[in-house]
């Protein structure tokens, strides 16, 4: 679970070895889903019965067929105890493990003898004090059945499953912290310079068209002085919205915040033309924000004569240009690299001299 890069590969990873563990020939990992009032399956793993998928999308429980995550564990925890796992048995009867007088589950016995299997025990996984899901696992029909012994080792397993998921999401959280703007909520610059690379690999290998869109949101620095930094955010944040809905034009799109008052799409897929035309479409409602003063735009695309592209840097570097062309033209429109007699433009001339454009593509370049 630990190396798991994500949950259902760390619910997976819980399920395989409690199956094992219990010498079981099925198991399953679910999670309580609150807010839809159901229990959903994040993996099955060993012998798997006809409808039944390693990950299924759409394998899902209402919770009111299954009580016992909901009020089961809380009259076990009521009574001062911890949640502990039971066993469910095939021809029905009293549950190991459950409380005294305790009745099966009709809908799990149910199951249990549509999927050939004699019995089951299920482990409730508690996370931050709450239920969080529960830990399933089978044996086949004519197997000796799950006993006290294993309704403990199976409450032990599930402790440790839930200090898996604890740190999967932990993990989780910090990846995206580590590629998101704080402010904004957009990617951030590491996000942007990862898929860039990634992009431009696809370049090479398929010809894949690649373009970016960068922004210069014009007026932050007066809007900050005169009515204050809590004003100036509120602007990053209005137009990280309008970047967020233009960059939905192009399918696929990375919107992210590079830093201060500049914003980037990464589009890849897309043609040209279609990018020009969202980054002109994203330049008129810029205009219209009742704060700031617009947006210069540069846009830089494989796809038009800007010459071959090697690495991020270039086409950075084509796209400040534009971008840095647009805001001395104070344009009203987006600036795009190529489109001036391609090698000839004032723009790729620009990028490709020893000197990089004035502003903060200086700073951004330094790997």
């Amino acid at each position: 679970m630990a190396a798991a890069p994500a949950l259902r590969d760390s619910a997976r990873a819980a399920a395989q070895g409690a199956r094992r563990a219990l010498a079981g020939s099925f198991a399953a990992l679910s999670q309580w889903e609150r807010e839809r009032g159901r229990l959903r399956v994040l993996a099955n793993v060993g012998e798997l019965a006809p409808g039944e998928r390693e990950f299924p999308d759409d394998e899902a429980y209402p919770v009111h067929e299954f009580p016992e995550v909901v009020e089961f564990l809380h009259e076990q925890w009521a009574g001062g105890g911890e949640p502990g796992a039971w066993v469910e048995f095939a021809e029905g009867g009293p549950r190991e493990g459950a409380p005294a007088g305790g009745s099966y589950n009709h809908q799990r016995v149910a199951a249990l003898r549509r999927r050939g299997r004699g019995c089951c025990v299920v482990a409730p996984i508690v996370l931050h004090g709450r239920a969080w899901g529960e830990l399933y696992v089978a044996r086949r029909a004519g197997e000796p059945v799950f006993g006290r012994a294993d309704v403990d080792f199976a409450t032990v397993l599930a402790a440790v499953t839930a200090a898996g998921i604890a740190q999967t999401e932990r993990l989780a959280e910090a990846r995206r912290l580590a590629f998101t703007d704080a402010l904004t909520g957009l990617a951030n610059r590491r996000a942007v310079d990862m898929r860039l690379d990634e992009a431009l690999e696809r370049h090479r290998v398929d010809g894949v068209a690649v373009s970016l869109v960068v922004c210069d949101l014009n007026g932050l620095k007066q809007v900050n002085d005169s009515r204050g930094h809590a004003v100036g955010d509120r602007l990053l944040e209005r137009f990280g919205s309008v970047l967020s809905l233009c960059g939905a034009m192009l399918p696929g799109t990375l919107v992210a915040r590079l830093g201060g008052d500049e914003f980037c799409l990464l589009a890849v897929g897309p043609g040209s033309e279609e990018v020009a035309k969202v980054a002109g479409e994203l330049c008129r409602r810029a205009g219209e924000l009742d704060l700031g003063e617009g947006v210069a735009v540069g846009v830089a695309s494989t796809g038009d004569p800007i010459g071959p592209v090697h690495s991020a840097r270039r086409l950075f570097r084509l796209a400040d240009a534009a971008q840095y062309r647009a805001k001395a033209a104070k344009s009203a429109g987006p600036v795009v690299a190529g489109r001036l007699g391609g090698a000839d433009d004032p723009v790729v001339r620009l990028a490709d001299s020893p000197e990089p454009p004035p502003g903060p593509e200086r700073r951004r370049f330094r790997r």
